[in-house]
């Protein structure tokens, strides 16, 4: 492998979906009166849109009381890495055609609990970054 430059690479907005499309499981980060949160979640990407499930608590209400959100992906096996960003507004679904539309795609919950409050991020922002692993480079 090259110099460090060499083992990062930028992904495209394209590469980011694909990644998030394929994925299953992410980090939503949430900031309510100073506090920041992270909960694990998992989501499914419909539309350029993500979607996931909530029951009613400190998740739901903190994206309701600050709804700008940072929602994370990330892989790493022996030979690469990546992480993907996203930045936006997560809101509730409150009409009964977008929740009737969001039950249909194919997401439930990872525990046995019941979450039927849906809750989308549309995307301000989205980035990626792709990682070569390998041995360190030689310092001098």
């Amino acid at each position: 492998m090259g110099d460090t430059i060499d083992a990062v690479q930028v992904l495209s907005e394209q590469e980011c979906w694909q990644r998030l499309s394929e994925n299953t499981l992410g980090r939503l980060v949430v900031n309510a009166g100073g506090e920041i949160d992270v909960f694990p979640v998992n989501y499914v990407v419909s539309d350029g849109v993500l979607y996931l499930r909530t029951a009613p608590g400190t998740k739901l209400l903190e994206l309701t009381i600050h709804p700008d959100v940072v929602f994370e992906i990330d892989h790493v096996d022996d030979r690469a890495a990546y992480s993907v960003v996203v930045k936006g507004p997560a809101e509730e679904l409150q009409q009964q055609s977008e929740i009737d539309t969001a039950d249909a795609l194919p997401l439930v919950p990872f525990l046995p609990t019941l979450k039927y409050r849906w809750v989308r991020i549309r995307p301000a922002t989205l980035s990626g970054r792709a990682f070569q692993r390998g041995p360190e480079p030689d310092r001098y």
